[in-house]
């Protein structure tokens, strides 16, 4: 089971981009916004994102989870999202896809979704990016909104995580970066293939990999300070 990874709090921030810079953040946010009936507490939840009250926030597979400041609960309150994680068919048809690309794996250990990657494995049967009613906020606030103003809050900071480091997104579906890495650059087993037997594929890989080896090793050290 991949190991959940913790972010330092993000500190008070005015006038940047709530939802996101990147066009993966922003179609993460667009399935929490999408879903809301209260545009009210969704602004609500953007201040409170800027306003440096949300705690450190833990990523695990399925879920993401921060402690928030509120003045009416002296003790802070727990917010979290839950995102379901791939089962291993729907892994080994993701993982099928970054493999197809040369270009893929490089990409996102340079910190960038292609939206080729996307749109394949949609084709395949894996949505890797969350739609309408695919995230399931909780809160200890009394609020019933979907989300309320704290998960929502912990939305649009998950956004910003996704703009550094997309591995994010994967490690909520289920898998840390260093257990796709492996997976990719790992050789075909024996029994998938005899002595001389690689294809144009494995030599492909084996180009990706060389080229993103130095990109791999700084990576794999650990997620985002």
């Amino acid at each position: 089971m991949s190991a959940a990874w913790g972010f330092p709090a993000f500190p008070a921030r005015r006038g940047t981009a709530a939802r996101g810079r990147s066009w993966w953040a922003r179609a993460w946010v667009a399935a929490v916004e999408d879903t809301s009936l209260d545009h009210s507490a969704l602004r609500r939840s953007r201040r409170v994102a800027g306003s440096g009250r949300v705690g450190p926030i833990t990523v695990s597979p399925g879920r993401l989870a921060a402690a928030v400041d509120d003045p009416d609960a002296p003790d802070g309150l727990h917010a979290s999202v839950a995102l379901t994680v791939l089962t291993d068919d729907e892994w080994s048809r993701l993982l099928d896809q970054v493999a197809a690309e040369s270009g893929h794996l490089a990409a996102l250990l340079s910190g960038e979704v292609p939206r080729a990657l996307v749109q394949a494995a949609d084709a395949a049967g894996v949505g890797l990016l969350p739609g309408i009613g695919d995230l399931d906020p909780e809160c200890d606030c009394p609020d019933w909104g979907n989300p309320c103003v704290h998960a929502g809050a912990l939305c649009y900071q998950a956004a910003w995580l996704l703009d550094e480091d997309p591995f994010v997104l994967l490690l909520l579906r289920g898998r840390d970066r260093e257990e796709i890495v492996a997976a990719l650059t790992a050789g075909p087993s024996p029994e998938d293939t005899g002595p001389g037997d690689a294809g144009p594929d494995d030599a492909r890989l084996a180009a990706l990999v060389e080229r993103a080896a130095d990109r791999a090793r700084a990576l794999l050290a650990g997620p985002r300070a």
